[in-house]
């Protein structure tokens, strides 16, 4: 089975169970604060699970594209990604442990569907602790579709308990794992007794309590269920191969890599890892460029992200002998390869490439920087007479001019000098942790934060977005926006940078709707009658798929001010909102602008 029969066939087993299939959404989050980027299939549903109605229903099937870079420097390993895909379901408040459990279990080993072996298949659930008893009914549930006793685990919250943060939404889960050793698992085997030989290949997430502080959990009112299913695991395991990377998934983009190295992939382990980092970090790097919101390289945020990505990649392709500009060859066959599944990285192409290559001769100038820069520190350094390059020094060469480690050492044994590589890793630990404390919360996925001042913020970016579609023109158009508490981010396609007139009308033309009192409306209606309504939205979601459409104004005979398709949350009134100011527009990346804005006052949601 290819790994898009398996998406297909995943979302045609829930379809059969009446779930909705919607579409996944882009990689970069909407007004989440918490994380640079769509980490989980969860993302897009954060106001759904957190009470919304969805226009689709209250059970959901779909597909998302997925980043996570918290272990970027691991990668290289034959399982390890920083872009995947995750196959998910969804009950908002509908069927819960028992059904969630039974669809699972049937769609993994029915023959009809995966049919994958039962024997080598076991789990995990919560084991219960102080704040919440033993997951008895997850057990049951798995005991009564056939699961022998000794393949469940009971682990404790640091393995099964999901969370939004320190309070909110949370309750335990059940993961599952199927066996990757030799024959079958010896007789009492799970992932408790041997985890090496159990590869995880679905979560179900079961948030059934309200965490009100440290101590007290409260049962939610309407439980919801979230499952993921990593596509590129199961797949490799229906496969049989030992690797992801040995799968269709990556083969056509490592034989674009063994074409440009000169080099058979399975040679030399060590050149196998770099063939592995080039094939992950290039289809990442098309995915976030090429997304509907896509991101460009920077030095700030998911940008900087997508630099290290690239840049990551290029070092791995001098390693293995590729001197030229490579990048934009691999995106084609990654291009090529995903394209039916995610028709925006053919529209995108042209720009994917532009990007890929101007970043990485980019890089390759600063590669030329370094090497001066080390020429420079020469004199000095042949003055130790124990010709040790200090870890501070090799750490500077790379924070400053971006000059890789493994080159500092080769530069110095080429002079008869070794690299302090402990002291590396401390000056970049601590530069790590620095970067930790100062970007807070950034590193860790789950629901964001919502309260009545980001609900105000979020619909003061629909007034802001069509003020500045009025005053600059239609090429404007929303490129992301993060908000929390205290400020809005919105970021929008336009050349050059607005004028202090520009501005200031912009501005002027946000509070004349907000003092304006206009109503704010919502009604659900399919995709083509949104587009014909005029309203506003990327419209990468599947035809005929049910949105909620949010117009701001009188909608009689078109006297509205803003409509859009959006997920929520919004005000019921602009004057709700506060007055609201500009605070800074500036470039965000190449084309693209940047508008910080805040605001104050404004009449509380329920008056």
């Amino acid at each position: 089975m290819t790994a898009n029969e398996l998406r297909s066939k995943y979302i045609e087993f829930f379809k059969s169970k009446n779930h909705a299939e919607i579409s996944g959404q882009s990689l970069i989050p909407e007004n989440d604060p918490s994380v640079l980027f769509t980490t989980a299939g969860m993302h897009p549903l954060v106001p759904y699970l957190l009470g919304e109605k969805h226009p689709a229903g209250t059970r959901l099937t779909d597909y998302q594209k997925c980043v996570r870079t918290g272990d970027i420097d691991e990668v290289g390993d034959p399982s390890h990604l920083t872009c995947f895909e995750m196959l998910g379901n969804w009950s908002l408040g509908d069927y819960f442990k028992k059904e969630s459990i039974s669809f699972s279990y049937e769609f993994l080993t029915s023959k009809d569907w995966l049919a994958l072996d039962p024997r080598k298949i076991s789990v995990t659930v919560f084991a219960g602790d102080e704040n919440a008893p033993r997951d008895e009914e997850a057990a049951e549930a798995w005991k009564s579709v056939g699961m022998p006793e000794d393949k469940i685990a009971y682990l404790p919250a640091s393995d099964n308990w999901w969370a939004a943060g320190p309070t909110g939404p949370c309750g335990p889960d059940t993961e599952i794992f199927y066996w990757v050793g030799e024959g079958l698992p010896p007789e009492g085997s799970n992932k408790g007794t041997d985890s090496a030989n159990w590869m995880e290949i679905w979560n179900n997430v079961f948030m059934q309590f309200n965490r009100v502080d440290e101590k007290t959990l409260v049962p939610l009112p309407k439980k919801n269920v979230d499952t993921g299913m990593g596509l590129e695991r199961t797949n490799c395991i229906l496969q049989g191969k030992t690797s992801v990377y040995l799968t269709e998934v990556f083969q056509p983009i490592i034989a674009k890599i063994e074409e440009l190295a000169n080099y058979k992939y399975g040679t030399d382990e060590e050149k196998d890892k770099s063939v592995r980092i080039i094939a992950d970090h290039s289809r990442a790097s098309v995915f976030i460029i090429g997304d509907t919101k896509g991101v460009t390289p920077s030095n700030v945020g998911a940008g900087y992200v997508l630099r290290r990505l690239i840049r990551r990649a290029v070092r791995h392709g001098m390693k293995l002998g590729i001197e030229k500009d490579f990048l934009a060859d691999i995106a084609v066959a990654v291009i090529e390869n995903f394209k039916c599944a995610y028709a925006e990285l053919e529209t995108n192409k042209d720009k994917i490439q532009k990007e890929l290559t101007a970043e990485e001769a980019k890089f390759r100038t600063t590669l030329k920087k370094g090497e001066a820069e080390f020429q420079k520190l020469l004199p000095n350094l042949m003055k130790n007479p124990k010709k040790i390059i200090s870890g501070k020094v090799a750490y500077n060469l790379y924070e400053t001019y971006g000059y890789p480690l493994e080159l500092t050492q080769e530069l110095g044994a080429e002079n008869g000098f070794t690299v302090d590589v402990e002291g590396f890793k401390e000056a970049e630990k601590k530069h790590q942790e620095a970067s930790k404390s100062l970007d807070a919360g950034k590193a860790k996925g789950g629901l964001a934060e919502q309260s009545d001042v980001t609900t105000k913020y979020h619909t003061a970016t629909h007034l802001l977005q069509q003020a500045l579609v009025n005053v600059l023109g239609d090429q404007v158009a929303q490129k992301g926006s993060n908000i929390n508490n205290e400020r809005m981010r919105f970021d929008f396609t336009f050349e050059r940078p607005m004028t202090k007139e520009e501005i200031q009308k912009v501005q002027d033309m946000v509070n004349q709707q907000i003092k304006a009192d206009l109503p704010v409306d919502m009604r659900v209606m399919t995709l083509e009658e949104a587009k014909a309504e005029g309203a506003r939205a990327l419209f990468s979601n599947k035809y005929g798929e049910s949105v909620k459409v949010y117009t701001i104004g009188r909608d009689v005979k078109n006297d509205w001010f803003s409509k859009e398709v959006c997920g929520g949350p919004h005000v019921q009134h602009t004057l709700q909102i506060g007055d609201f100011k500009i605070e800074k527009e500036q470039s965000s990346s190449a084309g693209v602008r940047r508008i910080r804005a805040t605001i104050s006052g404004g009449l509380p949601l329920d008056k």
